[in-house]
């Protein structure tokens, strides 16, 4: 991370436990959003939020139960108020834009229940705002344990929301559900949220030694309510030496393209740790990993086993031949049948020094991949002598994996012990010079900011449930919601590009889009670290289309939405970071329609050569899902292109100066 420019001011007021004869007041850089804190007739803290003077939220409730020190009731006193306003422009090291910009007025109150101080921040930006419970150490509040988190968004209506639950949902594998927010049960965030003129998404930044956030709609209200994850024992939150909550985050729009370029959420995280970063490095990467959900190989060892050496060198000499950075090894270690695993030790089929010699050569990566099967303290036993293992053979990336919904067989991903978990894992890797493809995660929250070597996240129901989900696979909507919900926390291994759609073991699963919606995907579903999911066979068979993704990047230093309806449709445009290229893609769900757009992000008075790849004549996902039509045409900044796409259709883009 370099800090481009920034600035900081501040004042300070101390106020006297009768503070409260009025409310205290932030706003916004810009003065359109406010927060205002008050206290109830009980002496209860709670904040409201206006935007443009429609009220965001309602009061809502703030405050923390805990056990292990003496309860905290009775009226909240302020004790003292301090405001600031911060100004800088920072560059990530990869990401939708090259520069973001992070501005914000902040109050901090300090405040006295049951004697004893805590604190709440509230950060106020532009486009949303985030919030947390700060806990100073002193006589009666040394380490203590939260029992229950009071925090509330009381909206003023039922708006219509987009979620998926918190329970029965493993690893957010779920399908999202536009529901009354009155009616989404306990869900995880984010939650996307349309009403009253505003796009609004709820979530959290930084989540650090806490349980991940969950909401559940309380009856007869339009308030959610905080629910964290708890422990196997019930306790939530073991409070000890991180004295500080994760930001509670609410991003307030105007529309949907200005809701999904807010950058709230990383804004709310700590600067890069990480000094040098020249190691980490996106890329776009194949794999062995669909010929094992198509069931034509094994990730154990045995006559079908997918990860042997002649094997992987021949996807290696695949990926060079057309401009692939790695390919990801799955079932490479000891010992897939019984779940415990070596992580240093590979099988005898597999040579993992001549492999890792072999990509040299070639200039790709063998991205290796630590499943633990959730079997948390044999990873852990293991993660200095595994990633060691890594430093020293060259290997930069892995894939980690947890597929078991209990870690060691009873906590849970989200809870303060898989938070706890996943971070110790990215710290070491960081050490040890590799980046992170986490699967079965914590939900993203920003901590890519700190961490860039966490490069991408599963967290979502991706393209692995189109070969065995039963039910028939992801549904056409699928595609065009997720960029909307979970996409906001943060990049997502959703694995695009399929394109062999046929399925011999189950015959009504199948990729439930177009071929050319397929390439869509891949710029559309945002990861620095982007998969093309198929086996190479089935690529060497339909080199026209491929010829997208070998150009793709994965790294840009601009995003535009220039259309966008959730569970509709999508059109994003990206600018490449390393040359003056731009790629714009386009995606339906159910319904056909033609994507209009103008190219007026285009630099002027200049022409380019737009190479577009769309549904070819008849396509249709159910029907004839295969026809892609490639055609070339001279477009400028005055252009305007209309472009039919099927239903669960798509088009994309390569936008090049002539």
């Amino acid at each position: 991370m370099k800090l481009i420019a920034g600035a900081i001011s501040l004042a300070l007021l101390s106020l006297s436990p009768t503070a409260f004869a009025k409310d205290i007041k932030v706003t916004s850089p810009d003065g359109g959003l406010q927060i205002s804190l008050s206290t109830d007739k009980a002496g209860a803290l709670k904040y409201s939020a206006t935007k443009d003077g429609k009220t965001v939220l309602e009061p809502s409730r703030l405050g923390l139960e805990i056990s292990g020190a003496p309860a905290l009731e009775g009226a909240v006193k302020i004790k003292n108020v301090r405001r600031s306003t911060f100004d800088e422009t920072w560059a990530p090291v990869w990401g939708e834009e090259d520069s973001i910009r992070n501005h914000y007025n902040e109050l901090a109150v300090e405040y006295e229940q049951s004697g004893r101080k805590l604190g709440v921040v509230f950060r106020v930006f532009d486009d949303g705002f985030g919030f947390r419970y700060e806990f100073p150490r002193q006589s009666g509040l040394e380490n203590f344990t939260i029992t229950n988190e009071l925090t509330e968004f009381a909206f003023p209506e039922a708006y219509r929301s987009w979620s998926i639950p918190a329970e029965k949902v493993n690893y957010y594998e779920g399908l999202y559900r536009e529901l009354p927010l009155d009616s989404i049960g306990k869900a995880s965030t984010p939650i996307t949220i349309e009403g009253n003129g505003m796009v609004m998404a709820l979530h959290e930044a930084n989540l650090t030694d806490y349980a991940a956030l969950n909401v559940e709609a309380q009856p007869g209200t339009h308030t959610l309510k905080a629910e964290l994850t708890p422990w196997s024992t019930g306790e939530l939150v073991f409070v000890t030496d991180t004295r500080v909550s994760p930001w509670r985050t609410l991003i307030v729009a105007d529309s949907v393209p200005e809701m999904m370029l807010s950058r709230i959420m990383l804004n709310l995280n700590e600067p890069c740790a990480i000094e040098n970063t020249e190691w980490i490095q996106p890329q776009r990467y194949i794999g062995v990993w669909w010929c094992y959900h198509k069931r034509t190989h094994t990730w154990g060892n045995g006559p079908k086993h997918g990860a042997t050496t002649e094997n992987v060198k021949r996807y290696m000499d695949f990926a060079a031949r057309h401009g692939f950075g790695g390919v990801l090894v799955e079932g490479w270690n000891k010992d897939w049948w019984t779940y415990d695993f070596s992580f240093t030790e590979p099988y005898d089929d597999f040579d993992t020094d001549s492999i890792c010699e072999y990509g040299r050569k070639l200039g790709v990566d063998f991205i290796s991949h630590h499943e633990t099967g959730s079997k948390v303290e044999n990873y852990e036993n293991q993660l200095d002598d595994a990633f060691k293992y890594c430093r020293d053979k060259g290997i930069r990336y892995v894939k980690t994996g947890y597929t078991t919904p209990l870690l060691d067989g009873k906590e849970r991903h989200s809870s303060q012990f898989g938070v706890r978990h996943m971070r110790k894992v990215l710290e070491t890797a960081a050490k040890y010079g590799v980046n992170i493809d986490n699967h079965e995660p914590v939900m993203p929250t920003g901590i890519q900011r700190t961490y860039p070597n966490l490069m991408t996240q599963e967290g979502v129901r991706g393209q692995e449930w189109d070969a065995w989900n039963k039910a028939g696979g992801n549904p056409p909507s699928h595609t065009v919601t997720i960029p909307f919900t979970r996409g906001l926390a943060g990049p997502m291994d959703f694995t695009p590009v399929t394109f062999d759609f046929e399925n011999k073991i189950l015959p009504d699963t199948r990729v439930n889009t177009t071929l050319a919606k397929q390439l869509a995907l891949f710029l559309i579903l945002y990861s620095p670290l982007q998969m093309a999911s198929d086996m190479i066979e089935n690529y060497e068979r339909n080199p026209g289309p491929l010829v997208f993704v070998e150009s793709c990047p994965t790294d840009w230093s601009k995003t535009l939405y220039p259309e966008a309806e959730i569970g509709k449709y999508i059109t994003v445009a990206r600018k490449d970071k390393n040359s003056d290229d731009w790629f714009v893609a386009g995606a339906t769900g159910d319904d056909a329609r033609t994507a209009s757009f103008s190219l007026d992000f285009l630099d002027p008075d200049t022409v380019y050569t737009a190479t577009i790849y769309r549904d070819g004549p008849d396509a249709d996902w159910e029907t004839n899902p295969y026809p892609v039509t490639i055609e070339r045409k001279d477009v400028d900044s005055h252009t305007r292109l209309e472009i039919p796409i099927a239903r669960s259709g798509g088009f994309a883009i390569r936008l090049m100066k002539k």
